[in-house]
């Protein structure tokens, strides 16, 4: 029994991100996609510069 935990266990840390997790709706798709949104909006958005004049 204990083995096949191991192998689900390794089943699920080999998923990556696919862009079908958007329609899936298992628990981990449903993680990766959420993830995959937070990283890309941050990705795009970019980095956020003051304008702090008394550098």
């Amino acid at each position: 029994m204990k083995d096949n935990k191991s192998e689900d266990s390794s089943k699920l840390a080999n998923r990556h991100y696919s862009p079908d997790d958007y329609n899936k709706n298992d628990q981990v798709s449903s993680g990766l996609a959420t993830t995959h949104e937070q990283v890309n909006d941050s990705y795009v958005e970019g980095e956020i510069e003051s304008n702090d004049t008394n550098k």
